[in-house]
């Protein structure tokens, strides 16, 4: 999927790095740089794909999701907000609206070493058939030989997030997953708290754990792909470490059969502790990932 953005034809070159195409039904921003390569969907500030110089591509996407208007896009980085999970009302998208919306490119900016873009969402008549609440949110984005990310939000309100990203793996039965926290609430196991003895998590089925103690920095393993990348979160209450596992992968039309072998979800969330937003002090959301070593 990731080479089918690439090669689609310029609708507007924005800069020498930076050009606007078209996905079937969705506007996607190419970064093509010498320092990093990446993707992002106007729709919901998405991020689809990081790729540093001389780097296995970090960031997994469906091959199998479509590129429809109001339909959420599976891989890259989701971004959830005002809600994370399953709407506390009937009929309301999970994982909230933002990821459903076209957000408008603010700014961007290149150097020697990268881009940075900021994407802007604003309530309207869309936003309020879900949530009542006057808002301003940004996305702004740093990539080069690092990714940064970070959601800010304005407005009178309490929310909770998630930047729900995908990583590119080799194998899910050779990653290990460390820094996570050890307290956890178990989705698989009817949310029951259980306790990460031995500090590495693994995937061998499906797996689904909101971390209550999260860690600051977590460390993904890929003996496959013979890397560690680096997540480190900030703002956040929770980290959750999730991979469908091979019956639920089975289930989703939006990814193929054995998609969950290749990637592992190490997502920086807001789930437990509900943020408080004033006009006085916007919340904040924010994760940085890195290739350590190889």
């Amino acid at each position: 999927m990731i080479n089918k953005i690439f090669a689609l034809p310029v609708v507007e070159q924005i800069t020498p790095t930076l050009s606007l195409r078209k996905m079937d039904e969705l506007d996607v921003i190419v970064v093509d740089h010498p320092q990093v390569k990446g993707s992002f969907a106007l729709q919901g500030a998405h991020l689809l794909s990081w790729k540093p110089q001389g780097e296995e591509e970090v960031l997994w996407l469906s091959g199998n999701t479509p590129f429809k208007d109001g339909v959420a896009l599976r891989g890259g980085v989701p971004v959830c907000w005002p809600w994370f999970g399953p709407a506390k009302q009937q009929g309301l998208p999970a994982h909230g609206f933002a990821r459903n919306l076209p957000w408008a490119l603010k700014a961007h900016n290149e150097d020697a070493n990268g881009v940075v873009l900021t994407f802007e969402l604003q309530s309207s008549d869309a936003s309020r058939k879900f949530w009542p609440h006057d808002f301003t949110v940004y996305a702004r984005y740093k990539l080069g030989a690092t990714c940064e990310m970070e959601l800010e939000a304005h407005g009178e309100f309490e929310t909770t997030s998630a930047l729900h990203t995908y990583f590119n793996v080799g194998d899910i039965a050779a990653v290990k997953v460390s820094g996570l926290g050890d307290r956890f609430i178990d989705k698989v196991n009817d949310a029951k708290e259980d306790v990460l003895a031995d500090g590495v998590q693994t995937f061998p089925d499906r797996t689904d754990r909101v971390y209550l103690n999260a860690e600051a920095c977590s460390l993904i393993h890929d003996s496959a792909l013979n890397r560690t990348i680096e997540v480190i979160h900030s703002h956040n209450a929770n980290v959750v470490a999730w991979n469908p596992g091979p019956a639920l992968s089975v289930s989703m039309t939006d990814m193929p059969d054995d998609g969950y072998k290749t990637f592992v979800c190490v997502e920086s969330v807001n789930a437990t502790v509900p943020q408080k937003t004033t006009e006085e002090k916007p919340s904040r959301l924010a994760q940085t990932i890195r290739v350590v070593k190889r």
